[in-house]
């Protein structure tokens, strides 16, 4: 047995010797009838946080005036919640107070019927009161109760309807569907944080296109994310975008993401964001700096969603050099090099090679630079420092600015293979820049 949920049934074990009723909840109920191992295990129990913090000291108190508790185990952690009815969501997000009651009316306070199911270890039993079972053979992501009420409690489950619709394979409920569309602008009252992380788990679970899809027939993706709503029927050359306007692109695009990093699949999303902005009619449709004016469209949007500052860099950079591969085999050789040993280029080649797939499916050029980094070893890469601004001074140029210009000359030098050891460097730099005119 999977060690997470042996620790998972130890916990509910040791709560039911004391007389309390002990299930597992929720998502890892789903897996487990989906054949899905789950990634972590929720515990539902009669038991009251105190009776629980008795029982497990070592706990963290994430939620303790909700009933919420986390048990640390060494395989892992596991949330254990009290039985419980909300009260109000005046804030959209958190119920005014809770009070302690049924697990039957726990159940019924949850978001969507699949994810409202409750299993106990003890006696190997389902025990379903919404009808969860029902909607995941039927593969449907339905509210429980009324759909308007539960996306009014709390309005991130607008999104995590369509997420997991997406990841499964669903479809939603009509009535479901129709909350949505109704509900949609509350998504602008959600914490931009709790989009991000939403919106990654889009990105990154493997049904990135549907989930926009959805998102678009909804009317969440306006509200989520006007600048990719605005790609819609902006066409493309036909000659370079065969498949159609740049949101018909950036859904292909999404639809071979695999595995992406976060800042990947943002710069996947990303990379044609400017494109409305900068669309002109000239001899072809063109789209003139595209790639600039994305960047800082795409900064703006990372930084609105409050992306750590690291990856709201990565992502930039990635929209702003998506351009520049296809002009790699014409680069001299110390510019070529010096490109493809940029921090996250691996990831900018992978962002090129799907922009090629959801649109020419050409990737010739991507395969022939991957052989060509390939093909490089760490020295080709980054030579050894053959001089430095010591060496300068010792030369008897005066310290100044135009130190690094010259520095920079003798390791392009060095990339273009034309320098290899210090002797060559000085000799370099003597001729190109005599000593009594000073150094540039």
């Amino acid at each position: 047995m999977d060690p997470l949920e042996l620790a998972a049934r130890e916990i509910c074990a040791r709560l039911r010797d004391r007389g309390f009723r002990a299930l597992f909840a929720g998502g890892c109920v789903r897996d487990r009838l989906l054949g899905v191992p789950p990634k972590d295990y929720d515990i539902a129990t009669d038991a009251h946080v105190l009776d629980v913090l008795k029982l497990f000291p070592k706990t963290i108190e994430v939620g303790k005036a909700f009933g919420v508790l986390v048990v640390v185990r060494p395989e892992g952690r596991f949330e254990v919640a009290t039985f419980r009815q909300d009260g109000p969501y005046l804030d959209g997000r958190h119920p005014d107070y809770v009070a302690f009651t049924s697990e039957e009316e726990d159940a019924q306070r949850r978001d969507f019927t699949v994810n409202a199911l409750f299993f106990d270890p003890e006696t190997e039993q389902i025990v379903d009161y919404v009808d969860g079972v029902r909607d995941l053979r039927a593969k449907i992501i339905r509210a429980v109760g009324n759909p308007a009420e539960r996306f009014d409690e709390d309005h991130l489950r607008l999104l995590r309807a369509v997420r997991f619709a997406a990841r499964l394979d669903y479809a939603i409920d009509p009535a479901t569907f129709a909350a949505i569309r109704a509900k949609a602008a509350l998504i602008r009252k959600t914490s931009p944080e709790r989009i991000r992380d939403e919106l990654l788990k889009i990105l990154t679970e493997g049904a990135a296109r549907r989930a926009f899809e959805l998102m678009d027939a909804t009317g969440l993706l306006e509200h989520a994310l006007p600048e990719v709503a605005r790609m819609k029927g902006v066409a493309q050359p036909e000659q370079f975008h065969p498949e159609g306007d740049v949101f018909v692109h950036t859904l292909l695009l999404l639809e071979h993401l695999e595995n992406p990093t976060p800042t990947l699949a943002m710069g996947a999303l990303l990379h044609d964001v400017g494109k409305p902005e900068t669309q002109t009619f000239e001899d072809r449709i063109r789209f003139n700096l595209h790639d600039k004016v994305g960047a800082r469209i795409a900064e703006n949007i990372c930084k609105r969603l409050r992306f750590p500052a690291a990856q709201i860099e990565r992502i930039r950079w990635l929209v702003e050099r998506h351009m520049r591969v296809t002009a790699l085999p014409k680069m001299r050789e110390s510019r070529r090099r010096r490109f493809v040993r940029e921090e996250g280029f691996d990831e900018l080649l992978e962002l090129c090679r799907l922009d090629c797939l959801a649109s020419h499916r050409d990737t010739g050029m991507i395969e022939w630079i991957q052989r060509y980094k390939a093909g490089l070893g760490e020295e080709q890469l980054r030579p050894k420092t053959l001089m430095n601004g010591r060496d300068l001074m010792a030369l008897g140029y005066p310290p100044g600015p135009g130190f690094g210009r010259i520095l920079r000359a003798v390791e392009d030098a060095q990339l273009e293979g034309t320098l290899a050891t210090a002797d060559d460097a000085r000799a370099f730099v003597l001729a190109h820049w005599p000593p009594e005119a000073g150094a540039p």
